[in-house]
């Protein structure tokens, strides 16, 4: 079989370029650069995103209508059918031994010059009736006059493709030199890696995902590779986060459990057990003498904000400050009111620093920062500007930490004596992918509903239920209630016949929710009179308040039982629910009605946010379905994170990567010993920060 060689040396090489390769030339090459393929080794790793199953072969008499199947057949006849629109079709007459059928190819003609009579083909596709049983190909190989080589069939590799050069060409160009490439492939992870995390090795696995003999053998190699980069992400996340706690020396707080344990008496409630795991690894970590810096994500509800206040007060009980940092106003002044009820036993009165404070008011608040005492204060970006000087800082949350620029959390940061951080999200996100998300931070994770936090009834009704949903809407406000109404959009445009906020605050306001009080608020309305409107919500002065999604993530309005979205198609499932999570606060029985008529993709995708209000699920569903987007961006220059790893999709290999990079730094932190020499060498070439990362000494 002909080989890519070195034209210098005679030798073949897996950094190779590929327009050495026999069949591909110049203008191939230049083709394949845009899918990433640059030496014959990018080349091995272009993976196919999908197979065909032509494995099992029919008879092509038992081939019904409806069915899926693959047969192999003899040409007897073929030509080109003309339709009265245009289209011409080619179709073709295969025959076995138990029967014949038509097989046909709408709009390419071509075939016509290169399928002749008394040729042997394979063919894969769906059996419809047309003028008798017609099988439409998605797959088919020319088997020549000869089908002994394929008499029990084969598994069709699918690659991702591009402008010029089809699947078919590259699964050509692979075919033809797979066996020349094999034998220069190398592995690199170590056998006891490989025994333990189930997959074979490199050589093999490349074989499996090229050339399958089955379904299950393909997948078997792909979960080899995406195994492997989701171990280097591990292994990288793992080593810069232990430089970085290396160089960065803390305070190490002593569990006095004095403010704490009271804390713990006084409350009304009993801590969840992922709440009480959580305290638990916050404690641990900041009684470490290196400075902390953990996520502690969950689900709406989940109880991040007492978790936090345990840490603070574990800061103020060892005599240091402690400070959170919340988005906006509203939110800061929401949780003042919640500490200020759960701390009074303990004698502790929290500080609130905001932009809208009076003069008078904001001094007060700066000197007790500026003195040395114990206190726990909350404000927004206030916290960070110059006007804040910190006496003793020892300890920072910073809530919804998505919302601030990473400028301004390094600022709070900065403001104390390295002060431990703890950041909060109530972004979902399952533990095994947040470890990989958030690889540079420790991660807990709260993923219970605390006891007698009221589920939400969720429902979906059609444009033809609408009457009827807003009267349900307007009964609610008139015993007291409140209601959110969410649209997509905050104008009409000509492009789309999507209702408008605007627009539909002025017909709400005159129609339906007459008589009561109806408010609009979206993201042109100034940050100042946002904040107004959500406090005359959070008051009860507003029945209704239309909105995007500027509400998505709010202050506790207990009084609101209704979130009614309209065109749910185009919210994500995450929005979705963190919009659902802005009502059920309080003790009255609440509801998330999704009105508007969708297609059937969507309404499937809908249905998985209605039948579940576990936000984690939900974070999943949404995940595979829309895919990673920019999620991890490109963590290492040069190089995306992932190229075949899906770390929802492939989650359990996922906490198999993470347990084996921490296996492999345990033993050899620099990957320095022989054994993983390999290792070492394939970071280095394939992620430009690797070297960095495990330099000695």
């Amino acid at each position: 079989m002909a080989v890519a060689t070195d034209t210098r040396s005679g030798k073949v090489r897996l950094d190779m370029p590929v327009n050495y390769l026999k069949g591909v030339g110049p203008a191939r090459a230049e083709m394949l650069r845009r899918l990433g393929i640059v030496t014959a080794r990018d080349l091995l790793y272009h993976i196919p995103h999908r197979y065909e199953d032509a494995s099992t072969i029919s008879p092509i008499a038992s081939l019904e209508p409806g069915m899926d199947g693959t047969i192999i057949g003899k040409v007897i006849s073929k030509g080109i059918i003309p339709t009265r629109k245009g289209l011409r079709i080619f179709q073709a007459v295969l025959q076995d031994d138990s029967g014949m059928i038509e097989a046909s190819w709408p709009g390419q003609p071509f075939l016509d010059r290169s399928i002749e009579k008394g040729d042997m083909m394979l063919l894969t596709g769906s059996v419809r009736f047309f003028h008798g049983r017609q099988l439409q190909p998605r797959e088919y190989i020319q088997l020549g006059k000869d089908d002994a080589d394929v008499k029990g069939g084969k598994v069709l590799a699918v690659y991702p493709a591009t402008e010029g050069l089809s699947f078919k060409m590259i699964r050509g160009i692979i075919d033809a030199h797979l066996d020349a490439l094999l034998p220069l492939v190398n592995e690199y992870l170590p056998p006891d890696i490989l025994l333990e995390a189930g997959v074979p090795p490199l050589r093999e696995a490349i074989r499996m995902v090229h050339r399958p003999k089955t379904l299950a053998e393909g997948a078997q190699g792909r979960a080899r590779l995406a195994f492997e980069e989701l171990l280097f992400v591990h292994i990288l996340h793992r080593r810069a986060n232990a430089l970085k706690r290396q160089r960065r020396t803390g305070i190490a707080f002593q569990n006095r459990r004095q403010l704490t344990s009271a804390l713990k008496n006084v409350l009304p409630f009993t801590l969840t057990n992922a709440q009480t795991v959580a305290v638990r690894e916050i404690v641990a970590d900041m009684a470490s003498d290196r400075k902390m810096h953990r996520l502690l994500q969950g689900d709406v509800g989940s109880g991040k904000t007492i978790v936090a206040l345990f840490a603070a007060l574990l800061a103020m009980e060892n005599g240091y400050q402690a400070a959170i940092m919340a988005p906006t106003e509203l939110l800061a002044e929401q949780h003042v009111r919640t500490f200020t009820k759960l701390l009074e036993p303990l004698g502790i009165e929290p500080v609130l620093l905001t932009g809208s404070l009076s003069t008078r008011e904001r001094k007060a608040a700066a000197e007790k920062l500026a003195g040395s005492d114990p206190v726990l204060v909350v404000g927004t970006h206030a916290l960070v500007q110059e006007g804040a000087v910190f006496g003793h800082l020892g300890f920072v949350t910073i809530d919804e930490q998505h919302r601030f620029g990473v400028e301004q959390r390094a600022a709070i940061s900065a403001k104390g004596e390295s002060p431990d951080v703890l950041l909060m999200s109530a972004t979902p996100i399952p533990r095994s992918l947040a470890l990989t998300v958030y690889g540079d931070l420790d991660v807990s994770t709260l993923d219970e509903r605390p006891a007698g936090r009221q589920p939400v009834t969720t429902v979906m009704r059609p444009e033809s239920a609408r009457e009827r949903v807003l009267q349900f809407v307007a009964r609610e406000t008139e015993k007291g209630r409140q209601a959110y109404v969410v649209y997509p959009v905050i104008e009409e445009s000509e492009k789309t016949d999507l209702k408008a906020a605007t627009t539909m605050y002025e017909q709400l306001s005159a129609g339906p929710f007459a008589g009561r009080v109806v408010a609009l608020i979206h993201g042109r309305v100034p940050a100042d009179e946002r904040e107004t409107i959500m406090r005359a919500f959070r008051d009860g002065k507003i029945d209704v308040l239309v909105s995007t999604t500027v509400i998505e993530v709010g202050i506790d309005v207990q009084n609101a039982t209704v979130m009614l979205v309209e065109h749910p198609e185009r919210f994500g499932l995450s929005q979705l629910h963190q919009l659902r999570g802005r009502v059920g606060r309080g003790a009255e029985a609440s509801y998330c009605i999704l009105l508007g008529d969708v297609g059937e993709e969507a309404y499937r995708r809908l249905r998985i946010f209605v039948d579940t209000d576990d936000g984690f699920e939900i974070a999943r569903a949404d995940l595979r379905l829309r895919g990673m987007g920019n999620l991890f961006g490109e963590e290492q220059s040069g190089e995306a994170t992932f190229k075949i790893a899906d770390p929802v999709r492939d989650e359990d290999l996922n906490v198999k990567a993470r347990v084996a990079a921490e296996a492999m730094l345990e033993r050899d932190p620099d990957l320095s010993t022989k054994a993983n020499a390999g290792v070492r060498k394939v970071l280095s070439g394939r992620y430009s920060r690797a070297l960095d990362l495990f330099r000695v000494g």
